[in-house]
């Protein structure tokens, strides 16, 4: 099992910018990809993005250029750093970990980021 803790998130205005963390523990060894999600209300689960531990980083459509994600030294640490922040960014961050040979996904408790016009 993998065990994730974000910290960061909370209210900013519009063109902001906010930084989330979150830290993976557990069975960190069996895990190819961490990254995170976000779902806002009333809305599906959407990638914001992830990194393959093979160096190789995704985004989603509505935040390339605005928003950057990286990994820590000590490599089951991730990072977003959010910049240009919109109102519709509003949502519930989800820290996300894959299990490379289980294709398991777990996930954070989430969350939340609002962004004020």
């Amino acid at each position: 099992q993998v065990q994730l803790v974000e910290y960061g998130g909370g209210l900013v205005q519009a063109g902001g910018s906010l930084r989330l963390s979150c830290t993976a523990s557990g069975n960190i060894f069996s895990i190819n990809a961490m990254g995170w999600y976000r779902q806002a209300p009333g809305k599906e689960r959407e990638l914001v993005a992830i990194i393959g531990f093979d160096g190789s980083t995704t985004y989603g459509d509505s935040v390339k250029g605005r928003f950057t994600a990286s990994r820590g030294n000590a490599k089951n640490t991730v990072y977003l750093q959010m910049n240009s922040l919109k109102p519709e960014d509003t949502a519930v961050y989800y820290c996300n970990a894959k299990q490379a040979l289980t294709m398991n996904n777990f996930w954070g408790q989430g969350t939340q980021v609002t962004v004020s016009s």
